[in-house]
């Protein structure tokens, strides 16, 4: 082990910080120590304190931010879930600590502001999720934006559609709250494709949004509420038209009714071709589909060809790591000035103003200026 590891927290232990994220810092054991565990369960910070000793045997467990705090943490993961983002955040700046936290970012814009100045004032690194401007694939289309080898950007359609998590047998948590009013599969998982077409195509002008309940009642699959039933509260169907202040236009999906798609789950389309990404993100996507304007099914091809320079495209190299871990690792390396921040505290705020905005939309139906960039 490295005896300059970057000593690190974890600030909520629930599924996904067994799932994703302690998986990714042992991947990093190496470059990072961590020291603390904290979550309002005690049992639930044990569990996880217990988890990582093989790679970090001092590891508290502690059921109080501020204990964790007391460990001394250079930077911490927050995961706790999304209503105590902002507040978690916000007492950890004040400690002088970094922060990565999961997404959103809070639960306002003036919250995001808030938290993003003291950041600044205090020259601390505020990142956060969702890890897919980081990802090898999208920098890569942003790449062939920014270049014009494929023309103009002037659409993009992607939709993030499912279940959601009470219909995931690896969900072992308590669903709920994704169901209600705080979260619901916009926050949870449209918010990946917007960050990826944001990252792309640049800052949105105008949303315009529609969303119903589909399917009111769920039951949940797996976990320690398996059997039990969860009332939908907030609209399972969302679909948002974006306006790009490029003067591109976009569309996304956000369901947490739709029992299964084949459906791409991002198409980005150029004046001169367009690339479409199918598969699942989370787990080894295939090759992109490429297609030139005028080449027929001829034009359709993958980073094989790419790296050969027959198709003039740059080379695409698979990423190492899934969507989440990624966002993980960025932060680690930022950290310890390797990498550049790339997943803004400016870019979530962003993306945030595009999600609240879409739900004023639905409530009134009509569309909504942007005020935020990046």
């Amino acid at each position: 082990m490295s005896i300059d590891r970057t000593r690190v927290g974890v600030i909520g232990c629930g599924d996904v910080a067994h799932r994703r994220y302690l998986p990714a810092l042992a991947s990093l054991g190496d470059r990072v120590e961590l020291v603390g565990c904290c979550d309002a369960r005690p049992e639930a910070a044990e569990r996880a304190a217990d988890a990582v000793r093989d790679w970090s045997p001092a590891v508290g467990a502690f059921s109080q931010v501020h204990d964790l705090i007391e460990a001394r943490p250079e930077a911490v993961f927050n995961l706790t879930p999304p209503p105590f983002h902002a507040e978690v955040t916000s007492q950890c700046l004040g400690a002088g600590i970094n922060v990565f936290s999961e997404k959103p970012l809070a639960s306002s814009v003036a919250e995001a502001s808030s938290l993003i100045d003291a950041a600044r004032a205090r020259g601390l690194l505020l990142l956060c999720a969702p890890g897919s401007a980081a990802t090898l694939r999208v920098r890569w289309l942003a790449d062939i934006a920014a270049s014009g080898i494929m023309g103009r950007p002037t659409l993009a359609v992607g939709q993030f559609a499912g279940f959601g998590p009470a219909g995931w047998d690896q969900y072992t948590g308590d669903p709920t709250v994704f169901y209600g009013p705080k979260v619901g599969p916009v926050v949870d998982l449209g918010i990946y494709r917007l960050h990826e077409m944001t990252a792309v195509l640049g800052p949105v002008r105008r949303v315009q949004a529609m969303g119903t309940i589909a399917v009111p009642v769920r039951t949940v699959v797996a976990g320690r509420l398996a059997g039990r039933t969860i009332e939908v509260t907030a609209p399972d169907h969302v679909l948002m038209n974006l306006e790009f202040a490029s003067g591109a236009l976009g569309q996304v999906l956000s369901s947490f009714a739709v029992p299964e798609t084949e459906a791409p789950y991002l198409e980005v389309h150029f004046s001169g071709g367009s690339i479409t990404l199918t598969g699942s993100p989370f787990d080894e996507p295939p090759a992109p589909h490429i297609h030139f304007l005028g080449a027929g099914s001829a034009g359709s091809a993958g980073p094989a060809s790419t790296a050969d320079g027959a198709s003039g495209l740059p080379p695409l190299e698979p990423d190492p790591r899934s969507i989440i871990e990624t966002g993980a690792a960025h932060f680690v390396a930022c950290l310890r000035g390797d990498e550049k921040p790339i997943l803004t505290a400016e870019h979530s705020r962003h993306v945030l103003d595009v999600v609240l905005r879409a739900y004023e939309s639905i409530a009134d139906g009509h569309s909504r200026e942007i005020a935020t960039t990046f």
